[in-house]
């Protein structure tokens, strides 16, 4: 070729993220560049800078740092896991955990989500100890607190955009299958759900006719 544009690229950074090509978890580097006009092989003008890009070291494709965002299948993992964990914490702080359906339901659904060794005691006890840290749930702005509904936008919104539909409604249901173990929902067991579809970015119709489908028998 006589003449033509070449790029000259520079790593700044490097990581792991979910590939888009790939459809996987991969090495990446960050890379900026700068493009010049080559006459025979050889750079003369410079014709500005490109970038900076997220190169997969696997399939060499170039992506936007917009690709940073998707989390890896691992953290992804985590994320999810935490969220059931806080939805199930959150559920049995505003309704109790006297009744032992409530707590093998609660169990049941954080176990599934991915922690395999979680137990009754674990739960309750960390419900106690959340209890004792004063003004965690008990607050002048609701029967469970500002800060429980803090938790939960923390744990639940930075996920949401990662579900399907089918996925964030899952998590609304599972909630909901805990409070209805012993029973119909109480007031704070039926805010804190609303919360949790608010962070989830469910619209309010959607979370109550997730909440009322929740109580018909299966």
């Amino acid at each position: 070729m006589v003449c033509g544009i070449h790029t000259s690229w520079n790593t700044v950074g490097d990581g792991e993220f979910f590939c888009p090509g790939c459809g996987g978890d991969r090495n990446y580097r960050r890379r900026t560049g700068r493009r010049r006009f080559t006459l025979l092989g050889v750079p003369l003008l410079s014709r500005g800078s490109v970038g900076p890009v997220v190169e997969c070291a696997a399939c060499h494709g170039h992506f936007g740092m917009d690709a940073l965002d998707h989390p890896t299948t691992a953290r992804f993992s985590a994320m999810l896991r935490d969220a059931v964990h806080t939805v199930a914490l959150a559920v049995l702080a505003s309704g109790g955990t006297s009744s032992r359906p409530v707590r093998e339901t609660a169990v049941a659904a954080v176990r599934a989500a991915g922690l395999d060794d979680c137990t009754e005691d674990q739960l309750t006890g960390l419900i106690e100890a959340l209890a004792a840290d004063t003004g965690r749930f008990v607050t002048d702005t609701g029967p469970y607190g500002a800060a429980l509904a803090i938790e939960l936008h923390e744990a639940l919104e930075p996920l949401a955009p990662h579900l399907a539909a089918a996925g964030r409604e899952s998590i609304l249901l599972q909630g909901a299958h805990i409070a209805l173990a012993d029973g119909p929902y109480t007031t704070a067991e039926r805010e804190v759900l609303t919360t949790v579809g608010a962070a989830l970015q469910l619209c309010a119709d959607d979370t109550a006719r997730l909440l009322a489908t929740a109580r018909t028998p299966f």
